[in-house]
């Protein structure tokens, strides 16, 4: 059990009957009536974010959750493999426990989150940046905007379409943000 003293980002709890993480919290102390915490939290298991006020020093069960390392295969008909980096076994997880499963190649490192009581998987976490090849984007042509930070459409090596600075070409390995879907920097060599 924890009180709303111990929230902190990242916290599991079990709340309605499903286990949530704490993504972002605020202790309210208003001039008139009794402190209060202003949640967001996210549903670990369909990846849906609420928001939440409870009442200050209210009592939260918390979850125990396990973070563990595993490396992804393939992906198939029933849906993305992945192996454990230490004990070499495989699991299988579906499409909705990945977030942007587009930007996982072959060989990736990811940690999958497992809800230690149960032993059952609850999402696959992506690195916060992965290093991607653009397979084809048009080409940029200079003074063809008004902006300074225009983009346009590329496609990745792994079949994920984001926008990208008019400067990059393909061919390029670009450096991409997991959590936003953005570009972040090209990478050289």
């Amino acid at each position: 059990m924890a009180s709303t003293a111990d929230f902190r980002n990242g916290l599991c709890i079990i709340y309605n009957n499903d286990i949530y993480t704490i993504v972002q919290f605020q202790h309210v102390k208003p001039g008139k009536g009794p402190a209060f915490v202003r949640t967001k939290l996210k549903n670990l298991r369909t990846g849906k974010v609420i928001d939440n006020t409870f009442s200050s020093g209210h009592k939260v069960e918390t979850a125990r959750i396990e973070r563990r390392p595993y490396q992804f295969l393939y992906k198939d008909d029933m849906g993305y493999h992945f192996m454990h980096n230490e004990t070499y076994e495989q699991i299988s997880l579906q499409k909705e426990m990945i977030p942007s499963p587009d930007l996982i190649k072959d060989g990736q490192e990811v940690e999958v989150v497992y809800h230690a009581e149960t032993e059952t998987p609850l999402t696959c976490d992506l690195p916060p940046f992965v290093v991607l090849e653009v397979t084809y984007t048009e080409p940029g042509v200079r003074g063809d905007t008004t902006s300074t930070t225009a983009l346009k459409p590329a496609e990745l090596e792994t079949g994920a379409k984001i926008n990208v600075p008019l400067f990059v070409n393909t061919g390029d390995k670009i450096k991409i943000d997991t959590r936003d879907r953005s570009y972040s920097e090209r990478v050289k060599g």
